[in-house]
C-alpha cells in the first residue's frame, strides 16, 4: 500500500448518538429482512456468485459481515462443511438471529478489521457479500482475510456495490431510502453517508497487493462497466505472503 493510500486509512467517521446507533442497528436488520423478499434478482446474484466460484472440495468457510445468515440459504453444505462454517457479524442483534436460524454453524460477534482468533491459512473460503464498502479500515480487513486463507487452495469471494455510479444511486433512492423513510420519516443521509464509504476503485486498489482476480461478474448487464451496473462479483486467490522486510 502506498504512503498516499495509507494516509486515508482508517477513514474517520463522526460519532453516533445513542439514538442514531439504535436506528442504524434497527435499519440494518430490517434491510436484511426486506432485501430478499422485494429485490430477489439482486439478492440471487449476491449469493450465487460465491457459491458458483467456490473451490472444489472446500471444508472451512469464514463469512465476514454475515448479516442474518442469508447467504447460508444458497449453500448446499455437507455436515462437515456446515460444522466448519463460521459466521462473523459485528452487530449482536443480527448475530442472535443467525444463531436462531442456523444453529449448526459457528457464529461469532467481532470486527473483521481486527485480528480474528484463527490460525494462519485456516480457511478454504472467505466470503464477503456487500461488506468491504462499509469498512473504515478496509486494508486491515483485507490483510486479515489474506492471513486466514489457505495459500494454496483458498478463495476470497467478494460482492460489492457499484457505489457512486448513476445506476446504483438511482437504485438506492427507490429501494433502501424508501424503506428507511417509511420507518423513520426521513433523514436517510445519517445512515447512508457513513455506510457505503468505499468506492469500487478504492476496494480494488487495496485488494491488488494481496490477491489476484481469477473471475469477475457484473450485474445486471454483464458488461465490465461500473456506471451501468449495480454489483460486481470477484473471485480472488491469495498472492504469496510478503517476507518481513521485503519492499512493496
Amino acid at each position: 500500500m502506498s504512503t498516499a493510500s495509507a494516509s486515508k486509512w482508517p477513514k474517520v467517521l463522526p460519532a453516533l448518538t445513542p439514538a442514531q446507533q439504535q436506528r442504524s442497528d434497527e435499519f440494518m436488520k430490517l434491510w436484511h429482512e426486506v432485501l430478499p423478499r422485494r429485490f430477489g434478482l439482486v439478492e440471487r446474484f449476491n449469493h450465487q456468485f460465491p457459491v458458483r466460484n467456490s473451490p472444489p472440495g472446500f471444508t472451512t468457510t469464514l463469512e465476514i459481515g454475515a448479516g442474518l445468515g442469508e447467504h447460508l440459504e444458497y449453500e448446499r453444505l455437507t455436515p462437515e462443511q456446515e460444522s466448519n462454517y463460521h459466521c462473523n457479524e459485528y452487530r449482536e442483534n443480527m448475530a442472535a438471529e443467525i444463531r436462531r436460524r442456523h444453529p449448526r454453524v459457528q457464529t461469532v460477534v467481532g470486527d473483521c478489521q481486527q485480528h480474528l482468533g484463527f490460525a494462519d491459512g485456516f480457511f478454504d473460503r472467505v466470503i464477503a457479500v456487500h461488506v468491504l464498502e462499509h469498512l473504515p479500515n478496509l486494508p486491515a480487513a483485507i490483510r486479515e482475510a489474506h492471513r486466514l486463507l489457505n495459500p494454496e487452495r483458498g478463495r476470497f469471494l467478494v460482492v460489492i456495490p457499484t457505489e457512486g455510479s448513476p445506476a446504483y444511486s438511482l437504485a438506492r433512492r427507490i429501494s433502501a431510502q424508501r424503506v428507511w423513510n417509511r420507518r423513520f420519516g426521513g433523514g436517510y443521509e445519517e445512515f447512508y453517508q457513513r455506510e457505503h464509504i468505499n468506492l469500487p476503485h478504492e476496494i480494488l486498489e487495496e485488494l491488488d497487493p494481496y490477491f489476484t482476480i481469477t473471475a469477475r461478474s457484473f450485474f445486471p448487464l454483464g458488461v465490465p462497466w461500473v456506471f451501468c451496473n449495480l454489483c460486481i462479483g470477484l473471485s480472488l486467490v491469495p498472492r504469496p505472503a510478503r517476507r518481513p522486510g521485503a519492499g512493496p
